[in-house]
């Protein structure tokens, strides 16, 4: 398989040796709010390709850290009177719950910060040993960006743009360049409370360690936790486009100055931003959807199928027209689907007669997985999946039994490497009651009975339409 680094900005094969497991670390969230649709275009698109990983037999260990320690956290408990531990296990134990809701199961392991407080001083120490990082009396630990010769190589960056760009890295005027970030944030404790392991001072966490009373800043935690799991150098990183700099960057320089080796990470790996009127949807800009209302009016499978029918690094634009799309898309797919289960259900007896099916199958099948292959183009993919359907949608009727479960299959394949439900919905016992009345209907010629009945049957929110096999009802998407 191939992916597109970002560092070389080129298509790049995944290597791994035999019986070696691929090392692939995502950024998760910071917990201090509910997440967005912007949030679940990243974590869906890396679900689904660990998941095609898996499925080409990579045995895949997918870690996302849990951002518990940051400013955003302490604010927030402070104006909603609480504690900063307390809203980050609240916060993350809502972002386990909508990632479930949404079909983010690969994930491995979840790594919070707050728990890998030893590994973090362990690393700045190390930094410090090595000249890298310095003090600043009073607020804390810092990078200097001008020690490390290749910072900014991820975004392309030098270090002067750097320092024209300061995108969540720590102001201070005692800092050695504008673009330095913090490593470690002092916390200032009262002397009653210095024989502490930890103390919430002020409403703000600090933990007793080498280097002084404080905190991690917001870079060092990734990778301190990655060298943890995976050492100093491992697989593939992934994330939103929008952490290349500084914190790609920044986690670079921490990695790389801290253990002499390159490349820290082989595989870098971008998702496309989620857009809405041309701007990046985000909390700052208050142009967000969370992740739950869109539920409340779509499926999961909706959310997912939107994601995917663009490639993981496109931006995609969020309109009602994008959304309608994608709901037609994915109701097309499915209802051939049900339809192939309706013929090998309805149609017993008949026998093989298609003797293109097989190179046909296979065919679908190469064009699917070449695709994902390719730096996982997901909507080549998904087009070959509309290429199999178009073959047989205007006359499935003529399938034997065995004939269409293998046609199904292929979809059904598909959807579950996308994480798409293939569960079909039962048809109730009313609907099959009215659909049988219909058909009588029909057969007696009585059209403006059977018309009623229809209607009746829409408006509970089914389908049905004639086929030689007899009515098939499904549930409209």
């Amino acid at each position: 398989m191939i992916l597109h680094n970002t560092l070389s900005g080129k298509k790049e094969e995944v290597e791994v040796k035999k019986g070696k497991r691929l090392n692939m670390f995502v950024c998760g969230p910071t917990v201090y709010d509910v997440s967005h649709i912007g949030h679940a275009r990243t974590y869906i698109a890396f679900d689904a390709l660990v998941r095609f990983l898996r499925s080409e037999k990579y045995n895949v260990f997918y870690l996302q850290n849990i951002t518990d320690v940051d400013d955003k956290i302490i604010d927030r408990a402070l104006r909603e009177n609480t504690t900063p531990a307390k809203l980050s296990k609240e916060k993350e134990n809502e972002y386990k719950k909508i990632m479930k809701r949404i079909g983010v199961i690969s994930v491995t392991k979840y790594a919070e910060a707050s728990k890998y407080i030893p590994e973090i001083i362990k690393q700045i120490q190390t930094l410090i040993s090595c000249g890298h990082a310095y003090e600043i009396e009073g607020s804390g630990y810092y990078f200097d960006i001008t020690s490390f010769e290749d910072y900014g190589k991820l975004s392309r960056r030098t270090v002067a743009q750097a320092e024209d760009s300061v995108t969540r890295i720590d102001e201070g005027i005692k800092k050695r360049n504008r673009g330095d970030f913090a490593l470690w944030k002092y916390v200032n404790v009262a002397e009653k409370n210095k024989k502490k392991k930890f103390i919430l001072e002020n409403g703000e966490p600090a933990w007793n360690t080498k280097l002084g009373f404080g905190r991690p800043g917001w870079h060092i935690e990734d990778t301190a936790i990655t060298e943890a799991f995976f050492g100093p150098q491992y697989d593939i990183h992934g994330g939103g486009e929008d952490l290349k700099f500084p914190h790609h960057d920044a986690e670079i320089a921490q990695q790389e100055a801290a253990s002499g080796k390159k490349p820290f990470v082989k595989i870098w790996l971008h998702t496309g931003t989620i857009r809405v009127a041309g701007e990046k949807m985000s909390k700052s800009l208050n142009n967000f959807v969370t992740i739950e209302d869109f539920l409340k009016t779509n499926t999961a499978d909706t959310l997912r199928w939107l994601i995917i029918s663009h490639h993981y690094r496109s931006p995609i634009n969020f309109e009602n027209e994008i959304l309608n799309n994608a709901v037609q898309s994915l109701d097309t797919l499915n209802s051939f689907r049900e339809k192939l289960l309706f013929v090998a259900k309805t149609n017993k007896g008949k026998k093989d007669s298609d003797n293109n099916l097989e190179s046909n199958i296979k065919k679908a099948n190469e064009k699917f997985f070449e695709s994902l292959r390719d730096d996982f183009n997901t909507p080549a993919a998904i087009a070959s999946l509309f290429e199999f359907m178009t073959i047989y949608k205007s006359n499935p009727w003529d399938m034997s039994p065995k004939e269409a479960k293998k046609a199904e299959k292929v979809i059904k394949d598909a959807f579950t490497i996308f994480g798409i439900s293939t569960k079909t919905a039962g048809i109730p016992s009313k609907i099959s009651k009215l659909a049988k009345e219909r058909e009588l209907c029909r057969r007696n010629k009585q059209f403006a009975q059977s018309d009623d009945l229809r209607q009746s049957i829409t408006q509970l929110g089914y389908s049905i339409d004639d086929t030689p096999l007899g009515p098939f009802v499904r549930k409209v998407q």
